[in-house]
């Protein structure tokens, strides 16, 4: 049994409180959800009829029980609902994106800091089946020195759905938020800092509001670095392109932890998190040409490292340095775009 048990306040209930949050912390002894913040629904019941309902955020951050917040809002609430978290003396996880700039982020930090709280990025596709595949084969140098990565999350929305606020024209909107943070967190846990940041973001839906494709590029002395995203290719199948002195990596297909989800299942069912073999990359070089299994995917320790950071302050899996060099090259690549420039980092 855990030393401690957290008593975690969820605002929001959308896609991330109710599908990926509330199953793995429902599943892990060390917290208890105590309150979600609905302004009129009570689909938080549905889900676990113990839950509480508070009709407004200061509700819940007016309760002292609450231990922990996580923030499943609109990308443009994620600031200030923080900033309100930290200064009742709540613990705080945000969904990406976890600012609007870097500059904000550097605020977040500050307070969390002067607080002595935790605050982190929910950056869970560090658990990613593939992702944990690729590091695996990095780590045991069966892909040498990496010459060029590339990583894809590819959609294909050809009409715009009209119901959706990510696919309206609003602050902090678009598909470099949505999908960005995922990517090049990933790039960055894999290579750290770039020297330059290079993006060409672009509108190519016919009726689309936001930013709907980009192509970042981070430049490192020994390698090239691409993230891209569009939600206009039929094909999207391809995921990861990685090339070393030894050979080459090729992957598509996504980790099945959230279509499993949707799916109402629970992080308890095994197998968890195991990629069909179709979606298993191949492998090219003179030692093995083939098939590798990927790793299985996994978000829980992830929510292990936020107790472990809380009760038994334990260092952090996704650190305050990393969610600021992420926010650092988001901010680089909309300049980068709009200047037409290589912006160094």
């Amino acid at each position: 049994m855990p030393s401690k048990i957290l008593n975690v306040g969820l605002i929001g209930f959308g896609l991330s409180g109710r599908y990926f949050h509330s199953p793995f912390l429902s599943t892990n002894p060390g917290f208890k959800i105590k309150t979600v913040v609905e302004r009129s629904k009570n689909e938080a019941q549905e889900f676990d009829p113990s839950i509480q309902n508070a009709r407004s955020i200061e509700e819940l951050l007016s309760d002292p029980s609450i231990d922990l917040v996580f923030i499943c809002t609109p990308n443009d609430t994620h600031y200030a609902y923080a900033m309100d978290a930290l200064e009742n003396g709540k613990h705080v996880v945000i969904e990406k994106p976890f600012s609007a700039t870097e500059e904000e982020a550097k605020q977040l930090i500050a307070l969390a800091e002067e607080k002595k709280l935790v605050l982190t990025a929910y950056q869970n596709r560090r658990w990613d089946s593939d992702f944990l595949t690729i590091q695996k084969l990095i780590a045991e140098d069966k892909l040498g020195d990496i010459v060029e990565y590339e990583c894809r999350y590819d959609r294909f929305r050809p009409v715009v759905p009209t119901e959706s606020w990510k696919e309206k024209s609003v602050p902090v909107g678009g598909n470099v938020y949505n999908l960005g943070p995922h990517l090049i967190d990933q790039a960055l846990v894999l290579f750290g800092e770039p020297e330059t940041v290079t993006a060409d973001i672009r509108v190519v839906r016919p009726g689309s509001e936001i930013d709907d494709y980009f192509d970042i590029r981070l430049g490192y002395k020994d390698k090239l670095v691409i993230v891209k995203s569009s939600l206009m290719v039929y094909e999207n199948l391809l995921r990861y392109s990685i090339h070393g002195t030894k050979g080459s990596f090729i992957k598509g297909g996504l980790d099945p932890q959230e279509e499993t989800l949707r799916k109402n299942i629970l992080p308890t069912e095994q197998p968890w998190g195991r990629e069909p073999e179709d979606r298993w990359g191949k492998l090219y070089s003179e030692d093995f040409s083939g098939v590798v299994e990927s790793e299985h995917g996994d978000y829980a320790p992830f929510y292990q490292n936020v107790y472990d950071a809380i009760v038994d302050r334990a260092e952090l899996a996704v650190k305050p340095s990393e969610i600021l060099r992420t926010t650092r090259v988001i901010d680089l690549a909309f300049r980068s775009s709009s200047e037409k420039q290589v912006m160094k980092y």
